[in-house]
């Protein structure tokens, strides 16, 4: 291993602690060792070489790979067919040829598409085979938002997803991530797995694809080699039997639990799984698999675990179990509860309504100058969670009193309901749409209405600009904006 720190003393000594100074060395030494060949701890290469015998060099040989480019398409926004590789698993996903520029391509921030480890798309699997009627659904640990968009297009439609992230800066992200996926029944939330006890017995399904020792990442993240040790292995296991333990009483008997990783060890693994089956009294949920997905069994223990191994399938390592809560179902006990909260002017602003398809199937809220739907079914529910749940928000946000006039929020432009033919319509070439996400002024044609105007790629909304004649104002969110100011030599999408 090469032992020499590339950084000047100086340097070094303004870091602050030893903890600081030995992560550095750490990542120092993989990156040196990174130019010869990958050089994993040696723990880790005992650990693989015991679970994968004889196929334990085909793993070391795919690690030397490129990790493979995958995107899922948001069919809610993109309905032209493509011509690109399938994930096998998942109809909505392909495999990219190379890695683009994805932050200056306009269709990413438009929600068009999310880009997705091919592996993770397997939860899709567990929804069309498992769920079959609407569903309140719980992604506990769902930052930065791939598995909770991918639930969001593929359980039953009248399905209700709570979105949570305990860590609040990687909340944020998750709230933007949904947000531009458009889908408006959903409650994003920043709580710690133990505060959903306030909702007992009431989740259907639970997503826990708890925080991991991170193998699984290695050729794509080298800092989780740095960070790799046994010591964090074990830390980690006891912390996911905690959060499961935690949400456990969410859950309703009868309920569906999927446990997922991104990483090998059966410590976090199976043995996990046979923890929470004998305390929790959990049972295990078989899976059918289409022929060739090369996906492998568990490698311990009698319950269903499906493994994705990176020299068998064209993907990262991931670890999946789905489990049934035993016992009958009973009423849900969550709604029971008395909630004070502030109270709501529930009203129907017919020229807010029209912003909206299908405009019927939801309620309208005002507050603080603030225009909500919500979709009727679920309203009642919705409103709940955010008393019980630090809410960081829910619905859809349809518009903000602005001045002496309702404004279109940013979110509807970004939503599914949004009903396009209520606005006029300016549809970018790819340039300009790129100055648009910068928040920098855009040239519109002076044809356009005075008003609030709907600008488009690829004619799928970007957001707003309100044309005031001889000018026009961006209203792009100062918080989502592109914030380098490099552009590449040549500009295009994915599509």
């Amino acid at each position: 291993m090469c032992n020499d720190l590339k950084m000047p003393v100086s340097q070094i000594n303004r870091l602050v602690n030893y903890k600081q100074i030995l992560k550095l060395i750490r990542k120092n030494r993989y990156f040196c060792a990174k130019e010869k060949s990958m050089e994993l701890p040696s723990d880790f290469c005992r650990q693989m070489e015991k679970l994968l015998g004889a196929e334990y060099l085909s793993f070391l040989s795919s690690l030397k790979t490129e990790s493979p480019v995958s995107v899922r398409i948001n069919r809610s926004k993109w309905k032209e067919s493509l011509s690109l590789n399938p994930v096998a698993w998942c109809p909505d996903g392909c495999y990219l040829e190379q890695r683009p520029s994805f932050t200056f391509d306009p269709l990413l921030h438009a929600g068009a598409y999310y880009v997705q480890e091919a592996s993770s798309m397997f939860l899709y699997q567990v929804v069309l085979q498992l769920l079959s009627e609407p569903v309140k659904a719980l992604d506990l640990c769902a930052a930065p938002g791939g598995k909770s968009t991918l639930l969001l297009s593929s359980l039953p439609q009248g399905s209700l997803l709570v979105a949570n992230e305990v860590i609040r800066n990687r909340a944020q992200v998750l709230n933007e991530n949904i947000k531009k996926w458009g889908n408006p029944d959903a409650v994003v939330t920043n709580n710690n797995p133990a505060d959903f006890v306030r909702l007992p017995h009431y989740f259907d399904f639970i997503l826990a694809d708890v925080p991991c020792s991170g193998e699984g990442m290695f050729r794509k993240d080298p800092d989780t080699v740095a960070e790799w040790s046994l010591e964090n292995v074990s830390s980690c296991a006891v912390r996911q039997r905690q959060i499961i333990e935690d949400v456990w009483p969410a859950l309703k008997p009868g309920g569906i639990l999927v446990y997922s990783t991104c990483t090998y060890n059966t410590e976090e693994n199976e043995e996990n799984i046979q923890w929470i089956c004998s305390e929790l009294g959990a049972e295990s949920v078989p899976l059918n698999l289409g022929n060739g997905w090369n996906i492998a069994a568990e490698l311990m223990g009698s319950a269903s675990c499906y493994r994705f191994f990176p020299h068998k399938i064209k993907g990262e390592g991931f670890f999946m179990a789905v489990l049934r809560k035993q016992g009958k179902t009973m009423q849900n006990e969550a709604f029971n509860l008395k909630v004070k909260g502030k109270k709501q002017s529930i009203v129907r602003p017919e020229n807010v309504c029209r912003w909206i398809r299908n405009s019927d199937d939801y309620q309208f809220n005002v507050s603080d100058s603030v225009i909500k739907a919500y979709s009727s079914v679920l309203k009642e529910d919705i409103l709940k969670i955010e008393k019980l749940l630090k809410s960081l928000s829910s619905g859809l946000t349809v518009a903000t009193f602005k001045g002496k006039e309702w404004a279109p929020a940013h979110d509807l432009a970004l939503s599914a309901a949004l009903d396009s033919s209520a606005f006029p319509v300016a549809e970018l070439a790819i340039e300009e749409a790129i100055r648009y996400l910068r928040k920098e002024t855009v040239t519109l044609s002076g044809t356009l209405p005075v008003g609030y105007v709907l600008l488009t790629f690829l004619t799928i909304p970007l957001g707003w600009v309100k044309n005031i004649g001889n000018r026009n104002n961006n209203l792009y969110p100062q918080e989502y904006r592109i914030k380098t100011t490099y552009t590449p030599p040549a500009l295009k999408t994915i599509f």
